[in-house]
């Protein structure tokens, strides 16, 4: 997952460009039960681009307000609202006024990734810690927030509207360094070009689809490491790590080794279609937070409802075969 929230662009006008409006419209609409909670739209089933546009206006009219948008791989994946400042003088804490997902990308990790990304830049900013309010009634968002490791720290109604609401704050303790880690990992090709991935869950980024692969040993080159890594999650010995397919550099959180950003050689090896196999498959995979396994069509990996590690991993073997 590769997410880079960035400030929301205007026309000269101060409008909202016509695309991206339509897309933000989309993203509004596929929240609807949050917004039918909240009541900021006549129609919560039946939001319209003029409404999104006017609600947005209304939050940049706020002094230190930043509406901030965020893609993967050029898809919108999900808008947030930060208020520099609270109107209430008393209050010292930046806030968060609204943080939402593509309702068909939850569960996936966007919310928490983009929650740490915005805590990044307030810490950036030397802010050291951060508010916002929950709806009453929203249990969902209560349970994200405090499991993020926000504390309720009042309970009273917000500004806007007068709906009753939880308050929330977090420190911000200093940024963790990340530790440089190298890795490497193979994507295996079927006789018929359809890959092998395992589907991950880790503490920071989520859920995710990535290849058989992991971090090398102090005296392993990138290919050495990726073949073994290959033997210790699959099983099989009878591949040999081939071409390289690409590299490319990530951040996420190691169980054991904590905050790390990752450097990976990723290479290519060609073998039967089958499943892992071996006596001490399970715990290996319980170690690094592998859930499942599945081989992926071309086809399907264009159209993956998951993250995929790289984003562009389609796009890479097209031209690797091409």
């Amino acid at each position: 997952m590769i997410l880079t929230p960035l400030p929301l662009p205007l026309t000269p006008d101060h409008d909202i460009p016509g695309p991206l409006l339509t897309e933000l419209t989309a993203l509004y609409a596929s929240n609807h039960a949050f917004h039918a909670l909240g009541g900021d739209f006549p129609d919560p089933h039946d939001i319209r681009p003029e409404q999104v546009a006017a609600s947005l206006a209304d939050e940049l009219a706020r002094p230190g307000a930043e509406v901030l948008l965020a893609r993967d791989a050029g898809r919108l994946a999900g808008v947030a609202v930060t208020l520099a400042r609270h109107p209430d003088p008393a209050d010292p804490d930046p806030w968060i006024g609204l943080l939402m997902v593509d309702a068909g990308l939850r569960q996936q990790g966007y919310g928490r990734r983009l929650a740490s990304l915005l805590e990044e830049r307030f810490r950036s900013r030397g802010r050291t810690a951060v508010r916002l309010a929950v709806l009453d009634g929203n249990t969902d968002a209560l349970a994200f927030w405090t499991a993020l490791g926000y504390t309720a720290v009042d309970h009273r109604r917000d500004l806007a509207a007068g709906r009753p609401c939880t308050v929330l704050r977090r420190e911000l303790d200093s940024a963790e360094p990340r530790t440089p880690r190298r890795a490497a990992r193979v994507a295996v090709l079927d006789p018929e070009g359809a890959v092998f991935l395992f589907r991950y869950d880790n503490i920071e980024v989520g859920v995710h689809w990535a290849m058989p692969g992991g971090g090398l040993e102090a005296d392993e080159s990138p290919r050495e490491g990726a073949l073994r890594e290959v033997r210790e999650e699959t099983g099989w010995t009878d591949l040999e790590p081939g071409a390289l397919l690409c590299t490319w550099e990530h951040d996420f959180t190691h169980l054991s080794v904590g905050p790390v950003r990752q450097h990976e050689h990723i290479y290519v090896a060609h073998g039967p279609r089958r499943e892992p196999t071996g006596p001490h498959l399970a715990a290996a995979h319980a170690a690094d937070g592998i859930l499942t396994w599945r081989w992926w069509s071309r086809a399907e990996l264009a159209e993956a409802p998951e993250p995929l590690w790289p984003p562009d991993l389609a796009r890479l073997l097209d031209a690797y075969e091409g």
